[in-house]
């Protein structure tokens, strides 16, 4: 079997801390990242545009709250506000005539500024004394929106993204949106893996498994609490903009509201905490799963195998989704990225009876 453990013989430290090791590993990302690349060739606009580059971008905004969230272990339920804030500074940056690479630069650095600013008031609470300040967060930002006119246009206002170009290419086709975001999901997905590595990474895990001792050993946690806002409210300003730009094309107040927040606390914990995978699994389950639901519970009543009345039909998708929500909360609550570890593990050892354990 080529997935084992044969030949890995760690004899070097660079061998030794390569992020996939087992040959099979590197083939499934080398196998993933050439599907993802040849995506526009073989599905429909349809697909490309309303699953896969929604996907693509949710995964990426997930990503960003993993690195709070399941590094440092700092609740956030306001992170719909930063990536608000980085969509309307990028449209407003690239409405000023500045080139649309450092609009998205401006937009990361004004939710990282505004974000770690709500920060500081974090680094002495815990828990729901936590979640209650990044609410605020949520709201006063949301409030800011609707009610100052030269950001949004007002609250009812729509406000249109310009055409722009990223490196001279212009970002106007649906590939072109599409490849944007796949190299940002890609970029944020190595920056991940790796920062898990490096000191700053480890310096959050301790921060999160006991601050106490993280102090004792010499990790100062004001600091690293505060570059964990600081990076975190980057990517996700950044993960905004391209969220405008490639996928709305167009941006109002609601589509950054509290239910957003909700919706990628939600991903982040069903796909599992400070996982990689998780954050894309996470993002395809809250996402897309509940329109092959609806889709499903639609074919099923079309065809009279489910026969029901058309007011639980409309609800019906919304229940089963929500149940396999509490399932996995009961029964795996270390989310998707832990049956996957589950399933992988159990091949690496196949077909032995310790593979049972």
């Amino acid at each position: 079997m080529f997935y084992r453990l044969s030949g890995v013989y760690h004899t070097r430290y660079q061998a030794a801390r390569a992020l996939w090791p087992i040959a099979a590993d590197r083939w499934q990302v080398i196998l993933l990242l050439a599907l993802a690349l040849a995506a526009p060739l073989f599905l429909s606009p349809l697909y490309l545009g309303s699953y896969l580059l929604p996907w693509m971008i949710w995964s990426a905004a997930a990503l960003s709250l993993t690195l709070l969230m399941g590094l440092a272990g700092q609740l956030h339920f306001g992170f719909a506000a930063v990536m608000a804030i980085g969509a309307y500074s990028a449209i407003h940056m690239t409405r000023a005539g500045l080139p649309f690479e450092l609009a998205l630069l401006g937009g990361g650095v004004s939710a990282a500024l505004i974000g770690t600013a709500f920060g500081f008031a974090a680094l002495r609470v815990k828990g729901l004394y936590l979640v209650m300040a990044t609410l605020a967060m949520q709201y006063l930002v949301d409030w800011v929106i609707i009610n100052v006119p030269a950001i949004s246009g007002g609250a009812q206002a729509t406000l249109r993204t310009p055409a722009v170009s990223f490196f001279g290419l212009p970002i106007a086709g649906l590939e072109a949106r599409y490849y944007l975001a796949l190299g940002w999901a890609v970029l944020l997905t190595v920056f991940f893996l790796n920062v898990r590595r490096t000191s700053f990474g480890r310096a959050l895990i301790a921060i999160r498994d006991k601050d106490f001792a993280a102090a004792v050993i010499g990790v100062d946690p004001f600091r690293y609490k505060l570059l964990a806002f600081l990076t975190a409210s980057f990517m996700g300003g950044v993960t905004g903009a391209l969220l405008a730009f490639c996928y709305y094309r167009a941006v109002t107040p609601e589509q950054f509201s509290f239910n957003v927040s909700i919706q990628l606390v939600a991903m982040v914990l069903v796909g599992g905490l400070g996982t990689a995978i998780g954050s894309f699994l996470g993002a395809g389950f809250v996402l897309l799963l509940p329109i092959v639901l609806t889709n499903l519970v639609a074919a099923l009543g079309s065809a009279g195998i489910l026969d029901v009345s058309q007011n639980l039909m409309a609800h019906l998708p919304l229940i089963i989704y929500g149940a396999m929500i509490i399932g996995f909360l009961l029964f795996e609550p270390l989310g998707l990225a832990k049956i996957y570890d589950n399933i992988r593990k159990y091949f690496l050892v196949w077909p032995f009876r310790h593979s049972r354990s």
